[in-house]
């Protein structure tokens, strides 16, 4: 079974066809990242146009990277959100018009469920149940119970800032390029451990995340001017994945989780991958990659296998835009 699936929920347009909910035929992303640099951040009007301009050129990539035709397709998938308004509406509405106009079943995905299922587009024996998943990107940060294939229970969250946020904000302060998350990790490996010692939120007796003192000691840090910008990076490197890996390992546990699913933009961080392979008391299953930043193929692989429990969308389904996993 053969979806083609289109994502569009923030700077990237995307498409891909997935057969069956785990094989990526094709995955084809045009990415804004330079048009955006020049700003700092991502513009949303500027994203939607080039959106605009990208979709069907992208789709039709998509389509012959995978040697097929709108006629091999079974299924189409978009995301609904969250995300960019303006940006999710033109790639959740090209879909719907193919699934429209060709008469195809339709599916409305959740754009961080479609990160969790990234994990299945990886060779090998599938995800096993239940698993935490740490859904860790620019928008979001969750820790999520799954006990099957749509069955989700949010057991924690940002209270302010998402992890990878936090990465771009202290980019930023320390002046470095857009997007900051990459090239924060990439001055860490230039420092290393010294005096300088980064507040660690725990928010005790919760789930839950707090990033946003930790940018503001970040920004005291840079004011005062007594450290290297490759040692502040390495701290405050340090400082959030140790929160997140801490939570992460002990909720797993707690839980009698028999995997954790590591999701999103953030999980390419080497650091984070590293500590949470050695500190989780389960195995921990992370994507390549390509798959941890946003991507069409992970919408396909939620699309397979929602398709195969008969689940459709209605086609005057409209987008959403807030993180509210009972929408999923």
């Amino acid at each position: 079974m053969q979806v083609l699936a289109i994502e569009s929920s923030c700077d990237e347009t995307a498409a891909a066809v997935v057969v069956d909910g785990r094989v990526a035929r094709s995955s084809i992303v045009a990415s804004q990242i330079d048009l955006h640099a020049k700003y700092g951040g991502v513009v949303p009007e500027v994203a939607s146009r080039q959106h605009l301009r990208k979709i069907i050129p992208v789709i039709e990539e998509a389509l012959e990277a995978a040697d097929c035709t709108l006629d091999d397709i079974d299924a189409v998938a978009g995301t609904r959100g969250p995300g960019l308004a303006g940006s999710l509406l033109v790639g959740y509405n090209a879909a719907k018009a193919i699934a429209f106009g060709r008469d195809l079943p339709f599916l409305g995905i959740n754009h961080l469920e479609g990160h969790i299922y990234a994990n299945w587009l990886v060779e090998g024996p599938e995800p096993r149940f239940p698993a935490l998943a740490l859904v860790v990107s620019g928008g979001h940060t969750d820790l999520v119970f799954m006990r099957g294939h749509g069955e989700y229970e949010r057991l924690g969250g940002t209270r302010d800032d998402a992890a990878g946020e936090a990465f771009d904000k202290v980019g930023r302060l320390l002046g470095l390029p857009f997007p900051g998350g990459p090239h924060v990790a990439k001055k860490a490996l230039e420092g290393g451990k010294s005096s300088l010692h980064l507040p660690r939120a725990r928010m005790g007796g919760t789930y839950d995340f707090s990033f946003s003192g930790l940018k503001t000691a970040v920004l005291h840090i840079v004011h005062a001017g007594q450290y290297s910008v490759p040692d502040i990076a390495w701290e405050f490197q340090e400082a959030v994945v140790d929160v997140l890996t801490e939570k992460t390992s002990r909720l797993a546990q707690e839980l009698g989780a028999v995997e954790v699913l590591v999701a999103g933009g953030v999980a390419a961080n080497q650091r984070l991958r590293e500590e949470l392979r050695e500190r989780c008391p389960v195995p921990v299953r992370i994507p390549p990659m390509h798959f941890c930043t946003d991507n069409a193929a992970m919408i396909g692989a939620v699309a397979g296998h929602r398709f195969g429990l008969g689940q459709r969308s209605p086609l005057d389904e409209d987008i959403f835009t807030t993180n509210q996993w009972s929408r999923v």
